[in-house]
């Protein structure tokens, strides 16, 4: 394994230099800016609250396929919708049954923000996002590069919706002296890095993710 030759010390206080002179966390990698609502995923959990009908509160867990089960509604897709349009689906659907019903759903449970490394580490898998991530961060926390990775060429991939995710080549090589560091880029919920092995001659800044998801486009890019 290649190893840094920058002094532990000497790292810390750059990256500690990097996050003073960009206190607000502007991304600099050069994505598309995504500001969403929270949505509902497969094993989170939510409280429904029926407001003049209590007896029909429950607390579900998301299935797999998105849909939670509630005595007066029945099953109701919520699965990709923010909290807002959950509420509004359930009222929706409990309406055949009830008197214009008001129903808000609050998150009890969510899945943890995390961030994958894959490809050619030392210790490829998933990683909680705790805080302030950075690629170089994301790299040690894996374990390291493997001698036979291409340091100049790591794959961000970083998701736009369901379907689709943006991609962009970084060169962690270069990230990792002491004139880049300040260039590193903090990672977001979801995102994958992908270190190769090979040069990649031509990568589309935009692929579809649909069924194989972040890491079946992981494996294809290894």
């Amino acid at each position: 394994m290649r190893l840094l030759t920058i002094p532990i010390i000497a790292f810390l206080a750059m990256t500690a230099a990097a996050a003073a002179d960009n206190p607000a966390g502007k991304d600099r990698s050069g994505f598309t800016p995504r500001v969403q609502r929270y949505r509902v995923q497969p094993n989170d959990v939510v409280a429904v609250h029926f407001r003049y009908t209590p007896e029909y509160n429950v607390t579900a867990t998301v299935q797999p396929d998105g849909f939670i089960s509630i005595e007066v509604v029945g099953d109701v897709k919520v699965g990709g919708l923010t909290l807002e349009e959950a509420s509004a689906a359930i009222a929706t659907q409990a309406g055949a049954r009830l008197r214009d019903p008001e129903v808000v759903v609050h998150l009890k449970d969510f899945v943890k923000p995390h961030f994958v490394v894959a490809g050619e580490v030392n210790h490829p898998g998933t990683y909680d996002l705790r805080g302030q991530v950075t690629t170089v961060q994301a790299i040690a926390m894996s374990g390291g590069f493997k001698e036979s990775s291409k340091q100049s060429k790591v794959i961000l991939l970083r998701r736009i919706n369901d379907d689709y995710a943006e991609v962009k080549i970084v060169d962690l090589k270069k990230m990792m002296s002491p004139a880049k560091i300040r260039e590193d880029i903090t990672l977001r919920p979801d995102d994958m890095l992908v270190v190769p092995k090979n040069t990649i001659s031509k990568l589309e800044p935009i692929v579809r993710v649909g069924s194989m998801g972040l890491y079946g486009i992981a494996l294809t890019l290894r």
